[in-house]
């Protein structure tokens, strides 16, 4: 089968299109054919290395897991003798940050991971994108308990993270303000964000309001900047590590303070997260953001795209399964 595959850690130019062994899947796992994937921050993080934390997760000198790719939709090309929940020729889509393996033809995935079947009538294209900024956010409104009547801002409402959050928020019952620029304000509007700011003439941080959560889903702010925005108790998360990584730290010491404090929750993934983002996109208040579409064969470029840090919503990948020419 055709795969993206790095040898090395560093720039979009160290992925390169091979040709390499299709997987077998053992008792318990899932064959896929891979239609469709996306190419994320999760994805750029890990090739780079330039988090050197990420390393002790995929290989301290070079990377263990060579094909990456966390999110996926395709079909059930084969089972495991003991798999009882898919059959061959079932649509699915999932997430895999463990050893990933999206950027390919074909991918392997534990039965009880976090993998289901596709929503009705949606494309692959358009079931890819649903887990990756989908569970970060929700992971983090979950940590941050927001609930009916919270009031939310979020920075950065229009990348995979940002847009799902403020639809997961606003799913939720909190009031939204959200912060993009001039030209995505209507977008952001459309996703149910009750108030917009344009941060190319408003600073946010300086805005006259007070919230129970300020969720930096681009991580270009601090805890302290926002700190003023925060009502008594109220709390900051960011998705990066801050200056010179001082979230984490942060993350164990306002805890223990009385007053306003910043949480860094590890993110995490279950099946039932899949299936309850697959229940509230049914619903119809949940659904990725799709920016652009790249062939396989074009994935340095998606992701250099991707590392401008311009991107709305999700980059997908069309997995078109022809030979290499």
């Amino acid at each position: 089968m055709k795969a993206i595959i790095h040898t090395r850690y560093g720039p979009p130019e160290v992925l390169q299109l091979v040709e390499v062994p299709k997987p077998t899947p053992k008792a318990n796992e899932v064959l896929i054919k891979v239609h469709a994937t996306t190419v994320n921050r999760t994805d750029c993080g890990f090739r780079s290395a330039e988090y050197f934390i990420s390393r002790f997760f995929s290989g301290l000198f070079r990377p263990k897991n060579q094909i990456l790719g966390n999110e996926f939709a395709g079909e059930i090309e084969a089972v495991g003798k003991d798999v009882k929940t898919f059959l061959p020729g079932e649509e699915v889509f999932g997430y895999n940050d463990v050893t990933f393996g999206a950027h390919a033809e074909y991918m392997v995935m534990a039965e009880d991971g976090p993998i289901t079947t596709m929503p009705a009538n949606l494309t692959f294209e358009e079931a890819a994108p649903i887990t990756e900024g989908g569970h970060y956010a929700l992971c983090d409104i979950r940590a941050a308990n927001v609930r009916s009547g919270h009031k939310v801002l979020i920075n950065g409402a229009t990348g995979a993270i940002g847009s799902a959050a403020v639809q997961l928020c606003k799913y939720f019952g909190a009031e939204v303000t959200a912060v993009c620029n001039t030209q995505n304000m209507e977008l952001v509007k459309s996703l149910g964000a009750n108030e917009v700011i344009d941060y190319t003439k408003q600073d946010f941080t300086k805005f006259n309001k007070t919230f129970d959560l300020v969720f930096d889903a681009v991580g270009k702010s601090s805890f302290g900047k926002c700190k003023p925005l925060l009502n008594k108790g109220g709390i900051y998360i960011s998705t990066e590590l801050g200056y010179m990584g001082q979230n984490p730290l942060l993350a164990l010491i306002t805890p223990l303070l009385s007053g306003k404090k910043l949480l860094f929750p590890i993110p995490t993934i279950s099946k039932a997260d899949v299936v309850f983002l697959k229940e509230l996109l049914e619903a119809g208040q949940f659904k990725p953001v799709i920016d652009r579409r790249y062939s396989l064969e074009q994935i340095v470029e998606a992701t250099r795209y991707v590392e401008k840090g311009h991107k709305i919503g999700n980059v997908v990948i069309k997995v078109e399964h022809i030979p290499i020419v």
